[in-house]
């Protein structure tokens, strides 16, 4: 495998053709950087006559002989018009050239894939070893000429070897017809001792036997190191045959052997710590990084187990164990699976086998560290930390998910590899609970409602700064409410007595209270969930409180106003008192929650996180345009609380309860960002819902009524996800609501996003929500797909736990009247005959 052939005249006039390499370098050569190992043909070409050896260099365009004919000694030495000429003797034998007048013909390179490396090969070299010219070597000779092969002969056992040692032929072609000039094994097992000669196929040539003569044995052939044997023929098309054959079996094999040592060379030197094992962990190569990291040398390695590796002070045994650990486990699924695909089932043998094949069963490389270091002199000091980590239980719970996926994969059929390979790239994103949209121009109501809530303004304009028009001040104005619950009007009291109803009317309390329904709702409810006593505060402070609170919501805005946030106080109160949920959490959970709903929207300016960062107000600033809302309703909450003493509900509890109850209040309000909601839902789902069925199944079966939620929820961790999930259902149950309720909210979110996409537009800012334009707008559309999207799923789990049939019968309900409204395509929230 040379360079292209160069053609050259010399001194004396002789014309040759020749590659030589004066360093007597071999031609397949390894170079090693940063661990990658690149394949190179090294040549140095030279014009001194006197360098050529004892053999015959030719290629030529000139045509072979007729077949009838064959080919002749005549016709080689003098093909038409060719130039004749005699070099120097060498060893001495005497070496003849030939050329035609016609360009030399180019044979061409041939690309090889061996896995993923892609090669080069080039031109083959053929050298032909025949003490005389005869019909066989002409054969041969046109052969190579045909195939566009480069062709030698060598006459004597010295030139043949120095020609050899030189070129490096791929093709050796020795004359073992008779003994009378040279001996052919004896030939053969001088080049097979050279180094070169462990990628070259030798190829002998026998007589022709007699029809009564029996064939001899092929093993002294092998034994002398020949690959083949060659019976005489002289035909061009039978020499060719035979070439061609050599070139597409044994040569290409060789070629891609002398690739892989290139990449062992690599390894050897690459300062990652690799194994090479068969499928049964055996094994079989180990680099100098890997022994080193190991204690031991290749040879203690080589051909045993990996579970068999002695453990000593030499190596980490923490790394063994959980290596051994993991193999076991990989034989134990391997053992079931075989168990699985053997028997007399066709069909179950052929997956099996096909699962094999397509395994990479030849080798399992497998790295044991995580980067490579291009300082050698650290490389002990390095491989001593990489043994520590792998010691360390610092472990990440998803870091150890993923380990045990990646051991399973190794002995999995290649359908679960592949399965498992995308498990992992799930897994190693950063969104993991939040589900893939579809394109917007699938459903546009659903992607711009969904970014609209889901996201903190990735957009970002600069030099557009937003100003909300509303007080941003702490406002402590106090309104005229009464003394006592007892005290109410009325009117006021008797549209409380219904308040433990989920068909609470709270647009009725939010008229008769001058749209500030949340003084009253909180008193009745905080006196009925015994929040005063808790607290160990006056009715007075509690009641200055909720006056302060409810103050600072905007009454200007249609939906983030005190009558949404006594909405959401109401849900909750009504999620508290279901059975499930009163089992689960203490006195404190109920305060915690009772406060966190009346103060999770307080200052909300009417607009959404995303607007907020794309403006670049203050709030988006302060808080890193995360969760900037959210934020802000906890931190001022506690701000209004604790600045005023008359108000300061927290200022006779412990400060161990009171810093309890402060996170649990902050984690609710959190929690109703929309950015997290699937997270939340999920966990719930798998934390909560699916233990709980599973127990309860179980119960049933084994014919017990004992309280399957025991074990399952009274859990601090099982505890906050039951808050995070009542809070985040409180704030969104509009879609559960009797209808004429839910029209009424989703009128006045609607007309919210209206005139947030307004603003957006005079500002020149980006627009959130293109959908929610009021000119074009369908409601009907918003609704089913804030409902298919956030609210079917959530409270499928919430109910499955809280036991809510009410709810999720008005669900349906109110579902079916916007399809009713979408089919129509109505943009308005009643049908025309409910208008009339």
């Amino acid at each position: 495998m040379g360079c292209a052939p160069s053609i050259h005249v010399s001194q004396s006039g002789v014309i040759y053709c020749r590659d030589s390499d004066e360093s007597n370098s071999p031609h397949q050569t390894t170079t090693i950087s940063q661990g990658t190992a690149t394949l190179h043909g090294l040549f140095i070409k030279t014009d001194a006559a006197d360098s050529i050896p004892s053999v015959l260099a030719y290629q030529s365009r000139q045509p072979p002989p007729p077949p009838s004919a064959g080919p002749r000694r005549k016709e080689r030495r003098e093909p038409g018009a060719s130039a004749r000429a005699r070099a120097p003797r060498c060893c001495g034998v005497e070496a003849e050239t030939q050329t035609s007048n016609a360009s030399v013909k180019q044979a061409s390179t041939t690309e090889v894939q061996i896995g993923p490396m892609r090669l080069t090969q080039d031109p083959i070299q053929v050298l032909l070893i025949f003490a005389k010219e005869d019909n066989q070597s002409d054969g041969f000779w046109w052969a190579c000429d045909r195939a566009g092969y480069r062709c030698n002969i060598a006459r004597t056992p010295e030139s043949a070897l120095e020609c050899f040692l030189d070129k490096h032929q791929e093709i050796i072609v020795i004359d073992h017809r008779n003994s009378r000039y040279f001996d052919a094994e004896d030939i053969c097992r001088s080049i097979r001792a050279t180094k070169p000669s462990e990628h070259t196929v030798i190829l002998a040539v026998v007589p022709r036997t007699s029809a009564d003569q029996e064939e001899t044995s092929v093993l002294p052939l092998l034994n002398a190191g020949f690959d083949r044997q060659f019976m005489e023929n002289s035909s061009v098309t039978a020499c060719y045959n035979e070439l061609v054959q050599i070139e597409h079996g044994e040569v290409r094999s060789q070629f891609k052997l002398r690739a892989c040592n290139a990449v062992f060379t690599a390894l050897d030197y690459c300062q990652e710590a690799i194994e090479i094992t068969s499928e049964d962990h055996v094994i079989q190569y180990v680099n100098p990084a890997f022994e080193q990291m190991m204690g031991y040398h290749k040879g203690e390695l080589i051909g045993k187990e990996l579970t068999e590796l002695p453990k000593s002070d030499k190596n980490c045994v923490d790394l063994l164990d959980t290596i051994n650990t993991f193999i076991k486990k990989g034989k134990l699924y391997k053992s079931h699976r075989d168990e699985k695909y053997t028997g007399d089932n066709s069909q179950s043998e052929s997956h099996s086998f096909k699962c094999k094949n397509r395994r990479k069963d030849s080798i399992d490389v497998k790295s044991m560290t995580s980067q490579s270091s291009d300082a050698p002199s650290l490389q002990t000091q390095r491989y001593s930390s990489m043994a520590r980590i792998h010691s360390m239980t610092i472990e990440a719970p998803i870091t150890k998910v993923i380990n045990i996926i990646n051991a399973a994969q190794e002995n999995s059929p290649i359908t679960v590899a592949e399965a498992l390979d995308r498990v992992l790239e799930i897994l190693r994103t950063t969104e993991l609970y939040s589900p893939q949209l579809a394109t917007k121009d699938e459903d546009p109501h659903t992607s711009d409602l969904v970014g609209g809530l889901m996201t903190d303004g990735l957009r970002r304009l600069s030099g557009n700064e937003y100003v909300f028009s509303k007080n941003m001040n702490l406002s402590h104005s106090y309104l005229s409410v009464p003394n006592t619950i007892n005290d109410v009007p009325p009117c006021i009291a008797q549209l409380l007595d219904n308040e433990e109803s989920w068909d609470f009317n709270i647009f009725e309390l939010e008229a008769v209270t001058n749209k500030r329904p949340l003084v009253y709702l909180g008193l009745k409810v905080f006196a009925r969930f015994g929040v005063s006593e808790f607290l160990n505060c006056s009715e007075t402070t509690l009641r200055a409180w909720l006056q302060v609170i409810e103050a600072n919501y905007h009454s200007s805005n249609s939906y983030h106003n005190s009558t949404h946030a006594a909405d959401v106080l109401h849900a909750t109160a009504f999620f508290l008192g279901k059975e499930k949920v009163k089992g689960s959490l203490d006195h404190l959970d109920e305060v915690a929650a009772l406060i966190a709903a009346t103060i999770h929207d307080v200052d909300h300016p009417g607009r959404t996180n995303s607007f907020l960062c794309n403006a670049g107000s203050e709030l988006a600033v302060l808080y890193n345009d995360t969760a900037v809302l959210e934020s802000h309703h906890t931190a001022l909450a506690f701000q209004l609380t604790t600045k005023d003493s008359k108000c300061n509900i927290f200022k006779n509890i412990d400060r161990n309860h009171y810093r309890t109850l402060r996170q649990a209040i902050i984690d609710m309000v959190l929690a109703t960002e929309m950015t997290k909601h699937f997270e939340h839902v999920n966990k719930f789902v798998n934390s909560i819902n699916k233990p709980m069925a599973s127990e309860e199944t179980s119960s049933h079966s084994e014919g017990s009524d004992c309280e399957c939620t025991a074990n399952i929820k009274n859990f601090p961790d099982n505890q906050t996800l039951i808050k995070r999930m009542m809070i985040k259902c409180a704030d969104v149950a509009n879609p559960c609501r009797p209808l004429e309720l839910c029209i009424e909210w989703a009128g006045r979110i609607s007309e919210e996003y209206f005139a947030q996409t307004d603003e957006e537009k005079r500002q020149g800012l980006p627009v959130v929500m293109p959908v929610f334009d009021r000119n074009t707008c369908s409601i009907p559309k918003s609704q089913i797909s804030f409902i298919d999207y956030f609210i079917t799923d959530m409270f499928d789990a919430w109910d499955a736990f809280a036991h809510l049939p009410v709810l999720m019968q008005h669900l349906a309900n109110n579902y079916k009247h916007w399809k009713t409204l979408d089919e129509l395509k109505c943009k308005s929230l009643r049908l025309p005959s409910e208008n009339n």
